[in-house]
C-alpha cells in the first residue's frame, strides 16, 4: 500500500506539536485540548493501521522515496509485526500521558504548551524510528530522539533535572557515536558491492567477511545496549527517571528504551545474524546480570521512582534475554514483553506520580497508612505492582513465561537462575506497597485526596489491556509470529525439537 499512511501517521504529531505551540501562552488550557485532540486521532488511524496489517512476516504499509541520492539514503517506511505493535504502543501511551500528566508541567522553566509540544514531538519521531527501513533514516530518528527528551527532562523536572538530563544525553550521544561507525561501514560495502543503498532489503544481500560483521554489529549493539538499558550502561536512567515528570519517565522507559530492544531485533539479528549468533553467550550473561541486578538494588532504594526505574532495567534484562536465547518462542515473548511492559510501567510510573504530587516528597519513608485515606489510590497502586511483578492473570505473565520458556529450551541453566528475578520482583513490589500503604497513618498522610476521574480515565485503558492481554494474548501474538518467524529464518537457527526421555522398554 504506497498511499502514504505512515507519512501521515508521523506528520499528524508534528502538526500537533507545532499547533499546540501556536496557542496563544494565555490560553493553557486549549494549548492541552489541541495536543490531546491530535494525540487521539494519531491512535485512532494506529488502529485503523495495526488492523488492516497485511500478517505474512515482509514489510507492510511501504513506502520509498529517494532521499540523499550520492550516498544511497531513502525516506524508507515500512511495518512488521515487532514495528506494528511498538507503534501502537506509541501511540497508545501518549494520550496517556497527555491526560495524566495534565497540571504537571505547571512549575517547569518554560510554558506548559511547550511540555506538551514536545511530548508530540517525541511521539512522531518514535514512530518513525519503528517504521524506518532504511539504515540512514533510522539513525538520523534515533539521534533527534534525544531532544524532545533532554528538553522534557531538562525542562519540567525536579531539582537535579539539569544534571539527570545531560547525563542521559551524553550516554546516548556515546551509544550513538558508535552506532554511526557502523552506518559508515555499511555504506563503505554496500559502495563496493554496486550502487550504495541503506535500505534494509538491500543490506542484507550484503557479502561481509566474519570479523568485519563482528565489528559492525558491536556498533549497533552498544548503542542498542545503552538505549535498552542493560548493564553495565544503564546508570543514566534512574537518574533520569527520578527527575522526570511521571509522564516523560513513561515516554522514557515505555516507549524510547524500546527502540534499543526493537534494534537488536531489526538490526543486529537482521543484517548481522552470524556476529550476534557469536555474541549471544556474552549478551545472554550481561542480560542475566541486568534481571537480577536490577531487582537486588530496586528492593534496597529508598525513592520511588527509583525503585520503579531499577524494575524496568530487571525488566530489560528478561526483555533481551528472549531476544538472544535465538528461539521463536523467546523472541515472540520478548516482542510481547515490550508491548506489556510499556502498559505495567506506565500504570505503576503514573499512580506513583499521583502519590508523589500528593505528598511532596519520592521518599518511601514519608509514607504509610495511605490505602486507608485513600483506597482508590492504593488499589490501583497494588494493581500495577501486581501487573509489573507478572501475576498470573494480567498481561506481563504471558510474555515472561514465554522468554523463560524460550530461552529454557537452549540455556537451562541461565533461565533457571533468571527466575530468581520473578521471586525477588514479588519483594520489591510487595516491600514497597507495605511501606507506602499499609500500617498506621503518618502526619501528613491522613490529608490526602483519592483519585479523580481524570485521574482514573488514565489508568483505566491500561488496566483494560493488563487484564484483556494476560486472559486473551492471541491477537498481539499473531501479529508477532510472522515478523519472528522471518527473522529467525534470517538468523538461520530453528527451534530445538523437545527432548522426550525414552526408558529402556521404550526403545
Amino acid at each position: 500500500m504506497n498511499i502514504g499512511w505512515l507519512t501521515l501517521l508521523l506528520l499528524l504529531p508534528f502538526v500537533g506539536a507545532i499547533a499546540t505551540m501556536l496557542v496563544p501562552k494565555a490560553k493553557a488550557l486549549l494549548s492541552k485540548q489541541v495536543a490531546l485532540g491530535f494525540s487521539l486521532v494519531t491512535l485512532v488511524l494506529a488502529a485503523v493501521i495495526a488492523i488492516g496489517y497485511q500478517q505474512n512476516g515482509a514489510a507492510d504499509y511501504a513506502e520509498s522515496h529517494t532521499w540523499i541520492e550520492a550516498f544511497g539514503a531513502h525516506y524508507a517506511l515500512g511495518l512488521d509485526g515487532v514495528g506494528v505493535v511498538l507503534v501502537v504502543l506509541t501511540a497508545l501511551l501518549t494520550p496517556i500521558v497527555i491526560v495524566a500528566s495534565w497540571n504537571d508541567a505547571q512549575n517547569g522553566r518554560w510554558s506548559e504548551k511547550s511540555f506538551f509540544a514536545w511530548i508530540l514531538g517525541l511521539e512522531a519521531l518514535s514512530i518513525g524510528v519503528f517504521a524506518a527501513t532504511d539504515v540512514f533514516l533510522f539513525y538520523v530518528l534515533f539521534e533527534a530522539t534525544l531532544i524532545p527528551m533532554y528538553f522534557l527532562i531538562g525542562g519540567f523536572g525536579g531539582a537535579q533535572r539539569s544534571y539527570a538530563a545531560v547525563k542521559f544525553l551524553l550516554y546516548s550521544l556515546l551509544g550513538g557515536l558508535l552506532m554511526l561507525a557502523s552506518v559508515v561501514g555499511l555504506y563503505v560495502l554496500s559502495a563496493r558491492a554496486g550502487d550504495p543503498s541503506y535500505l534494509l532489503s538491500d543490506l542484507v544481500k550484503l557479502d561481509i567477511s566474519q570479523n568485519t560483521e563482528r565489528w559492525l554489529f558491536l556498533g549497533f549493539f552498544f548503542a542498542f545496549a545503552v538505549k535498552a538499558p542493560m548493564v553495565p550502561f544503564h546508570t543514566w536512567l534512574p537518574d533520569a527517571a527520578a527527575e522526570a515528570t511521571p509522564g516523560t519517565s513513561v515516554l522514557l522507559v515505555g516507549i524510547l528504551d524500546k527502540i534499543g530492544t526493537f534494534g537488536m531485533i531489526r538490526f543486529c539479528l537482521g543484517l548481522f545474524p552470524n556476529a550476534s549468533e557469536w555474541a549471544t553467550p556474552v549478551v545472554l550473561v550481561l542480560a542475566l546480570i541486568s534481571v537480577l541486578y536490577g531487582a537486588l538494588v530496586a528492593i534496597g532504594q529508598t525513592d520511588i521512582k527509583r525503585l520503579i526505574a531499577y524494575t524496568s532495567i530487571s525488566h530489560f534484562g528478561f526483555i533481551v534475554m528472549g531476544i538472544f536465547a535465538l528461539t521463536s518462542q523467546g523472541l515472540t515473548g520478548s516482542t510481547l514483553y515490550m508491548f506489556n511492559h510499556g502498559l505495567s510501567t506506565a500504570a505503576l510510573f503514573l499512580v506513583a506520580g499521583y502519590l508523589i504530587s500528593r505528598r511532596g516528597s519520592a521518599r518511601i519513608a514519608d509514607y504509610g497508612g495511605v490505602e486507608k485515606v485513600a483506597p482508590v489510590l492504593a488499589g490501583t497502586f497494588l494493581f500495577a505492582g501486581l501487573s509489573s511483578l507478572a501475576l498470573p492473570g494480567l498481561s506481563p505473565f504471558i510474555s515472561e513465561f514465554m522468554v523463560l520458556a524460550g530461552t529454557f529450551s537452549r540455556h537451562k541453566v541461565l533461565a533457571v537462575i533468571a527466575v530468581v528475578g520473578i521471586v525477588l520482583a514479588a519483594l520489591y513490589i510487595l516491600i514497597m506497597y507495605q511501606r507506602l500503604m499499609t500500617g498506621p497513618v503518618r502526619d501528613g498522610i491522613d490529608k490526602l485526596k483519592d483519585l479523580n476521574v481524570r485521574e482514573v480515565a488514565a489508568i483505566a485503558p491500561l488496566a483494560v489491556l493488563i487484564i484483556g492481554l494476560g486472559i486473551f494474548p492471541k491477537p498481539v501474538v499473531d501479529i508477532i509470529k510472522p515478523a519472528v518467524e522471518s527473522t529467525m529464518q534470517r538468523v538461520g537457527v530453528t527451534d530445538k525439537a523437545p527432548e522426550i526421555p525414552v526408558t529402556e522398554g521404550q526403545k
